[in-house]
């Protein structure tokens, strides 16, 4: 552009564009065909951006999110790869969420996401890029100013040098837009990174301390109305007839309307609207699983364990091998039904107008989330805008296909005929389905003289969480759903073991399951990491140095093994009633080890102290990636220790903290967390914590007590 003028929305999505005197960079989606910038300035939004940084006149960063936070510290770590290569004063970055367009796609997936992981190391390349791109043209334009040549200059903490002549970026954005950016531009030596690997504070934190943050519970603006919906107790369930008469009595309840997912009532404010659920008569079909039981799905699937199931994994010949083996282990181990349970249940706020819907909400699923909300409204999805807000907690519940409490709130404002913020109390969300699976897995463990497997027959027995998802043509694969076994499939431990077979059987219940925290690896590292241990004990052998000879070919595993045992103290001996154990998983490209000191108080296990050596290749913020290891710890403690759904008639048994139980504070163990110095590419870190801590104190456990727990959550007997 050569002059600021005031462009369409189509030519800022076509190009870069000047706004209030700032420099605006577009990011590039690799593979994609449209290179965006921002929306037109309004009187009423002052600026809708889209996926770019923003140098203002006022020497701020802005930098616009395509991920969403939910506590994982991406508010923080992306704007530190734009600040390196931008050369940005820190004490000047602002950051925003940025609103759903095409232009926010993952990089590896297509769509606007936030999940599996990924935020981090997908957006490694992009936002490194947006900065250095935006230091050229800042540069060049300070070149002009200064009448030398751009390489004559250099940059300073927000500030462009040449010999005795300065220019803040602040003073350069204007000339620096009407510049056109360079085909490519050059990225620092990892030598010369002054913000990338440094411990950053988080920069969300103030606006948490001081309540600015805007959570999708803190929406409001003149005339938006609450509702609270009934919905069916047994799932799959349908309303055939409702009174709404003792509902429409309650003060401030406005309407009561059904939708597909039950009935709504809609108020002034949320107490109302509960009050008047609370009078609802309703008469529910409860359809085909009402009689849903937590014992007889676990006996149907110890059932389908004694069948072959789909096969997932093989090599050699188990059969053969098992027969020969010195010495055979075989075990059964089962994880229950979770829930997500976030601090901040499901909420969505919508407003439908002539041509338009706008959503606000804390979603991880964005695109999903606009071309469902599309569908009803008969809009297209570029008349949906959908607002991210912080997300209080999400663990995979707000990455839904089925997109199930946006969808609800869109339908509920279109009956309603009228703004609205659908809300679910925490009761609602532990009923309202999408579960962590249950699973089952049986194993037959062969092992030669020297005390090594040499046949490791494994079946895995749980629900898919992607057939009939958009993503089933892409992750299930000859009937295989690859995140009911990833962490087993692709375990070191069987890719050593010349004779090893795993199948799988994905039965249907009629329970709505989801990704959690973790996904598969939050049952498989379990399992396998506690059956090294049974292992090595059947083998007279310790747990570290079994590892060790079984990992001796993947560097990455034993690199964490060695530095969290080492800096555990393994070899030192504990205080009388104390035990250690141990685990080392890989997932989502990271690599996790850790130590668990235990004991036992008044028969119940307390968990005292954990050591954790994290591998993640580089460590963009290494203060967020050791929070994020504390909190896996903590949420895969809840899980260890208390957390399990169980059904009887058709409905889910708990329904808030109190009997859904997650680790208290009082239980939280000391947490030591050692970060392994790598230059290998990024990997995912707010996943990764969970997965080792549950085997890790089971095995501290069982060499405390003798007792060997297969079952989650652990509960010691007698």
């Amino acid at each position: 552009m050569n002059e600021v003028t005031t462009p369409s929305r189509r030519e800022f999505l076509k190009t870069g564009a000047l706004v209030s005197g700032g420099l605006v960079i577009a990011f590039v989606v690799p593979g994609a065909k449209r290179f965006a910038a921002a929306q037109v300035p309004s009187a009423r939004r002052g600026f809708a951006p889209n996926a770019f940084l923003r140098v203002g006149s006022d020497d701020s960063v802005t930098v616009l999110l395509a991920h969403s936070e939910m506590g994982q510290g991406i508010w923080t770590a992306l704007p530190m790869l734009i600040a390196e290569e931008l050369d940005a004063d820190w004490s000047k970055i602002k950051v925003e969420h940025a609103d759903a367009a095409p232009v926010y796609a993952h990089t590896a997936f297509g769509i606007q996401m936030t999940g599996g992981s990924t935020s981090t190391w997908s957006e490694f390349d992009r936002y490194r890029q947006a900065g250095a791109t935006a230091r050229a043209l800042l540069v060049r334009a300070a070149a002009q100013r200064f009448g030398v040549k751009p390489a004559d200059c250099r940059t300073e903490n927000g500030v462009v040098i040449a010999g005795n002549q300065r220019a803040r970026y602040g003073e350069l954005a204007a000339a620096a837009a009407t510049l056109l950016p360079p085909k490519t531009v050059p990225l620092k030596d990892p030598k010369d990174w002054k913000i990338i690997g440094k411990p950053t504070k988080r920069l969300d934190t103030p606006e948490k301390i001081t309540g600015r943050a805007q959570f999708g519970m803190d929406v409001r603006f003149p005339g938006l109305l609450t509702a609270v919906v009934a919905r069916s107790p047994v799932f799959g369930g349908r309303v055939r007839s409702f009174d709404a008469t003792a509902a429409k009595a309650i003060p401030g309840v406005r309407k009561v309307v059904q939708v597909p997912t039950g009935v709504a009532v809609v108020a002034d404010h949320f107490w109302a609207a509960k009050l008047g659920r609370d009078a609802l008569k309703i008469d529910w079909d409860l359809g085909p699983h009402a009689t849903l039981d937590s014992t007889a799905l676990r006996e149907q699937f110890r059932k389908l364990a004694d069948t072959t199931g789909t096969l997932a994994a093989e090599a050699g010949n188990v059969a053969d091998a098992l027969g020969k083996a010195n010495k055979t282990i075989e075990a059964e181990y089962a994880v229950p039904y979770l829930a997500h349970a976030p601090m901040e249940p499901e909420n969505c706020t919508v407003r439908i107008g002539p041509g338009k819907c706008e959503i606000w909400t804390g979603t991880q699923f964005q695109t999903l989330d606009q071309q469902l909300a599309a569908r009803i409204t008969g809009l297209s999805p570029s008349q949906v805008e959908v607002h991210t807000t912080f997300l209080g907690g999400g663990f995979g519940r707000r990455a839904n296909p089925t997109s199930d409490f946006v969808s609800e709130a869109v339908q509920v404002a279109k009956a309603a005929n009228a703004p609205v913020k659908t809300v679910w109390t925490r009761e609602d969300d532990v009923h309202g389905g999408y579960y962590r699976p249950a699973y089952l897995h049986r194993a037959r463990i062969g092992l030669g003289t020297d005390g090594l497997p040499v046949a490791w027959r494994h079946t895995v027995v749980g629900q898919s969480i992607l057939v009939g998802t958009p993503f089933e043509p892409f992750l299930v694969k000859n009937g295989i759903d690859a995140t009911s076994v990833e962490g087993v499939s692709d375990s070191p431990y069987l890719k050593e073991i010349p004779n090893h077979r795993l199948d799988l059987h994905s039965p249907k219940t009629g329970i709505p399951v989801l990704w959690w925290r973790s996904v598969g690896h939050s049952h498989t590292a379990f399992v396998t990491e506690s059956l090294i241990d049974e292992l090595a004990q059947a083998a007279g052998k310790d747990p570290v140095e079994y590892r060790r000879a079984l990992l001796k070919n993947h560097r990455r595993h034993l690199g964490v093994l060695n530095l969290a045992v080492e800096k555990a103290g393994w070899d030192r001996r504990l205080p009388e009633g104390r035990a250690r154990g141990v685990a080392v998983h890989e997932s989502f490209g990271s690599f996790a080890a850790q130590v668990a000191e235990v004991s036992v108080e008044d028969g119940r296990i307390r968990v005292h102290r954990v050591v954790c050596a994290i591998d993640c290749g580089i460590a963009v913020n290494p203060e967020t990636i050791a929070a994020q290891m504390e909190s896996g710890i903590a949420f895969g403690l809840g899980a260890a220790l208390h957390s399990a759904l169980h059904f009887k008639d058709g409905r889910v048994q708990e329904s808030n903290y109190h009997d859904y139980r997650v680790l208290r504070m009082n239980e939280m163990p000391v947490v030591e967390v050692h970060i392994v110095p790598s230059t290998e590419k990024p990997g995912g870190i707010g996943e990764v914590g969970v997965p080792p801590i549950a085997p890790a104190v089971a095995n501290a456990v069982a060499a405390l007590t003798g007792q060997r727990l297969r079952e989650l959550p652990l509960r010691l007997n007698g």
